[in-house]
């Protein structure tokens, strides 16, 4: 008995060390910070679920705020730094790209054990990271985004249809926008039709779902590859579940078998993978990769934007009022608009931007340090940041900073009008960043304010709307989902506008 309390004792002691021993790390380079948690570091949240992301670092942040750049943090046992200084944000992925160059969450997959999430641009490093984005980008210029227009359009006309349909019951905002961006992305990448709006609509939604459903299980996957990657990668432990990897893998093979069969020329980005398998003999697996990188990237965060902007309208008429005036007389002999037209309304412009501002998709980025480099803690201070330590971005907080915005809290889009310089003079001062900046700037950047701005054409053009009282104000998010996530939903009243 006393052998098996003493043994119980060394192991509990032995894994409060392993957990611990690392405490000291910033003490020993003078760097302020809060007291750490065994295991749970300084952001309990994100493993107890209990609060949010955007709560907990938005309280580190005004903590420190004025004081120092950034402070010495730790997410479980690995020591970072939290960033405190908007200027210092805005360095980091630009200035100082070569000593940041990579993403922290790229130590949560490789291709083995995730052949699909292991090969997106986002998750990938040096070399590797420049060859995949080298790959992609050709499929984002201006005139293939033009031309993918044409079915954004077509499909959008299944929104207004949908909403007619149901314009008598509320409707909830986020589930209106993913049902639009998976079908809008479901063709442009695999050619296929997801039916998203039919009642019983394919498996392509339920999949979407699943890819993102939080669950217990993806908890456990993500502390075990935080603490022990290597007996995860042993256990082939994927980020992805292995029907959902399935799925569309053999989704994209069965596009290309398809298009190929039937000689169809189209132009997206199908169109391009298959090029590019021509070229640089790409594996159908990369081609899968790439469409499953492009489905979660165009779904998710377009959908997100989408529904955060049609709740600030539905709480502001006077704006929606006005932006619908300013899409109406945009507006074509066929009732439409065209590409450049649309991205060229300097309102809608403003609203969107105001509206990422407020609701980015994600609360933080983490980047991680390549490279050794010298950042000033404080006017008077350098620490040196070493290799491997990351730097966490509040991206949440630094958009909501009363020393960056005035009434930060405040659906103002007019804070972007041209005559005040626009979006320009918060990007220079690393305080509206919804994209990222610098070299690993979202690359579908262009598509997703494309989709959205359509989608928003097609919903305030059409229709009147206003927040129903089953939504919570304010909004709660949801601190079980990593990205931003409202608790109840956005729910919505719509009816047709009169023409007069």
């Amino acid at each position: 008995m006393i052998v098996t309390i003493s043994l119980l004792v060394s192991a509990a002691l032995a894994v409060y060390v392993y957990l611990t021993w690392n405490f000291n790390y910033w003490r020993q380079r003078n760097v302020p910070g809060p007291d750490p948690r065994p295991l749970l570091g300084n952001f309990p949240s994100l493993l107890l679920r209990h609060r949010t992301a955007m709560d907990e670092m938005g309280q580190m942040y005004s903590d420190y705020r004025a004081k120092f750049n950034f402070v010495g943090v730790f997410n479980i046992r690995q020591p970072r730094i939290f960033v405190t200084s908007p200027a210092l944000y805005r360095d980091i992925i630009t200035k100082h790209f070569r000593s940041f160059g990579d993403n922290e969450f790229a130590e949560m997959t490789d291709v083995e054990t995730d052949p699909l999430m292991g090969r997106n641009p986002f998750l990938l490093t040096g070399e590797e990271w420049k060859a995949k984005r080298a790959e992609i980008s050709p499929a984002f210029t201006a005139s293939r985004m033009k031309t993918l227009f044409a079915i954004v359009e077509e499909l959008a006309s299944r929104m207004t249809q949908y909403i007619e349909q149901n314009q008598h019951t509320a409707l909830e905002a986020k589930d209106l926008a993913a049902k639009f961006t998976i079908d809008v992305v479901s063709s442009c990448i695999f050619d296929t039709d997801a039916q998203s709006f039919s009642e019983d609509h394919g498996e392509i939604p339920e999949m979407a779902r699943k890819m993102l459903e939080p669950s217990f299980s993806s908890l456990l996957i993500m502390i075990l590859r935080s603490l022990c990657p290597k007996i995860a990668k042993a256990l082939n432990i994927g980020m992805i579940p292995k029907p959902v990897e399935s799925f569309f893998t053999n989704l994209m093979k069965e596009a290309i078998r398809y298009r190929e069969t039937n000689s169809i020329k189209r132009v997206d980005y199908l169109e391009h993978l298959i090029s590019l398998r021509n070229k640089k003999e790409i594996t159908e697996l990369d081609m899968a990769a790439h469409g499953v990188t492009f489905f979660f990237d165009g779904f998710e965060a377009s959908s997100l934007a989408l529904s955060f902007t049609l709740y600030e309208l539905g709480r502001h008429p006077a704006i929606q009022t006005r932006l619908r005036t300013e899409l109406v007389e945009a507006s074509n002999d066929q009732g439409s608009i065209d590409y450049d037209t649309l991205l060229e309304l300097p309102f809608l412009d403003q609203v969107v931007n105001e509206s990422l501002r407020l609701w980015p998709a994600g609360p933080f980025l983490s980047k991680r340090c390549t490279e050794p480099i010298d950042l000033d803690l404080s006017p008077t201070q350098q620490v040196r940041i070493e290799p491997g330590v990351c730097a966490m971005i509040p991206v949440w907080a630094i958009h909501r900073d009363p020393e960056c915005y005035t009434d930060p809290d405040t659906f103002n889009p007019d804070r972007f009008s041209p005559e005040t310089g626009g979006v320009n003079p918060y990007r220079e001062k690393g305080c509206f960043l919804p994209f990222s900046e610098g070299p690993r700037q979202c690359l579908g950047m262009r598509f997703a304010r494309m989709l959205v701005k359509r989608g928003l054409y097609e919903v305030v053009k059409n229709f009147e709307f206003s927040v129903d009282s089953k939504t919570e104000h304010p909004l709660r998010m949801d601190p079980k989902v990593f990205l931003t996530a409202v608790i109840g939903g956005i729910w919505l009243n719509f009816k047709p506008v009169v023409t007069k």
